[in-house]
């Protein structure tokens, strides 16, 4: 059968996906990958990645979301031909190169990201309300409750999850869209528009293809839509819907970005834009002044909110599809009662991330976006390996969604994600620290791996599991 370009989905019956729960709707799965993709620290990188480069950091987005379409691809192609397993890493991977690199890339991908990445956004949030509320609220209590109150609802089942998404992922978007139109389409006075005076409006950058060092920075951005996978169960028609959900989702992101940060291009100095910690509040004030304090706490909250909900909703489900493997322990399959949650994984997912946050500096907050995003790399390269081998080892297994051009995007991908993990540290003073962190977190999982894998399975390492 002939793939087609724009989504690649076979004429294939509808994959069984009957549930006593109320499948999650195509809203609802927007609202999950652009939830988990736009967070504060994407906020920022945009308006600096514009404030560098000014249109050749378009170009870099641009590029940045061809490297995501190839990693949709991959993860649509991989999700669909085992449905049943709750769209985990874990599985593909087994089935394609083994269990230990199929626990390694889980928690490395995800469970570390998790670790590092939540947490950083919960220093933000409270770096955010200590910024708009000075001497009001208590240091890092809030985001906290946030954390905690996000977990006991998210046990409660996907029915509560997917109105509290909604509600935050679509609030993110109005407040968002509603701050980039009136920077864009408003006219600042004389001394702003001085002051924003000097953005590179130049298409050098583009012409002698010196965009591409840019796209390192604009990849954060279009990382995480892959979310959706693990709520594959709960979603009707996921052959269709799946696949639509994350080139929608990366296209909508891609827009929201670019009329963002030409909109902060007309109020914001290039000085904000590259030292600011939270560029995106000097912009909500620089438009709409003390008013636009509960625009800005809508848009840090939401965007936060919207992340740690989807994560929560999302991780606890790759480790109870591990469970089922045997790839850990037991206990994290475990299902609550009423809900049919993965209550278990959900309070350790919590914790693990409550760690880091309560222990970290705000200062080392970039060490942690940095060394999340890295970790986080490893899992898509891991995916693309997949598909490929997969391709050769399994070929009579049905894909409703083949990827388009076969292997050109995996080959694009796996080229792409080794360029933005050789070039993610800002500063080479800081990529000795960064590689030496995740190095360390990365060593520590490889180990339990090996021991698991070999004393707990008792399988080999690299010992592909290609039953069907």
């Amino acid at each position: 059968m002939v793939d087609t370009v724009t989504t690649g989905l076979e004429d294939s019956k509808p994959l069984d996906c009957s549930s006593a729960k109320p499948p999650i709707g195509f809203r609802t799965m927007i609202a999950i990958c652009v939830g988990c993709v736009v967070v504060q620290g994407a906020m920022a990188s945009a308006l600096l990645g514009f404030g560098i480069g000014g249109l050749s950091f378009i170009a870099a987005m641009a590029l940045a979301l061809v490297f995501a379409f190839c990693n949709a691809m991959s993860f649509s192609e991989l999700s669909l031909m085992y449905p049943s397993s709750s769209g985990t890493l874990a599985t593909y991977t087994q089935k394609a190169i083994g269990h230990f690199p199929a626990i390694v890339s889980v928690f490395a991908g995800y469970v570390v990201v998790a670790m590092f990445g939540l947490s950083a956004e919960l220093i933000l949030v409270d770096a955010l309300l200590q910024t708009l509320f000075p001497g009001i609220l208590p240091e890092r209590v809030i985001p906290l409750v946030l954390l905690l109150g996000l977990a006991t609802l998210n046990i409660l089942g996907t029915d509560v999850f997917a109105k509290l998404q909604n509600l935050f992922t679509f609030a993110m978007i109005a407040a968002i869209l509603l701050v980039g139109a009136t920077a864009l389409l408003d006219t600042p006075n004389a001394t702003v528009s001085q002051v924003a005076a000097g953005m590179n409006w130049g298409f050098d950058g583009i012409t002698d293809g010196s965009f591409i060092a840019l796209t390192a920075l604009a990849m954060w951005m279009f990382v995480g839509c892959e979310f959706i996978c693990p709520m594959i169960k709960d979603i009707r028609q996921p052959e269709r819907r799946v696949p639509r959900a994350m080139f929608l989702s990366l296209i909508i992101i891609f827009v929201l970005f670019v009329l963002f940060c030409l909109g902060a291009s007309r109020y914001l100095s290039l000085d904000i834009m590259t030292t600011s910690p939270l560029p995106y509040l000097d912009l909500v004030d620089g438009v709409f002044g003390k008013a636009g304090l509960v625009i800005a706490t809508v848009m840090g909250l939401t965007a936060t909110c919207s992340t740690v909900n989807t994560v929560l909703a999302s991780v606890p489900r790759m480790l109870s599809g591990m469970a089922e493997n045997g790839q850990v322990f037991s206990i994290m399959g475990k299902m609550h009662s009423r809900f049919d949650t993965p209550w278990i994984g959900i309070i350790f997912l919590a914790f693990v991330v409550a760690i880091p946050f309560l222990l970290v500096k705000p200062d080392h907050i970039i060490l942690l976006l940095i060394g999340a995003s890295t970790s986080w790399i490893l899992a898509y390269i891991v995916a693309h390996i997949n598909v490929i081998v997969l391709r050769v080892r399994s070929p009579s297994v049905k894909r409703p969604y083949r990827t388009p051009l076969y292997p050109i995007p995996q080959i694009i991908g796996i080229l792409g994600m080794g360029y933005i993990a050789m070039n993610a540290s800002p500063a080479p003073e800081m990529t000795t620290t960064v590689y030496t962190l995740l190095g360390a977190v990365l060593g520590t999982v490889s180990v339990i791996a090996i021991f698991w894998v070999k004393l707990k399975m008792k399988k080999g390492l690299f010992e592909a599991d290609l039953t069907d």
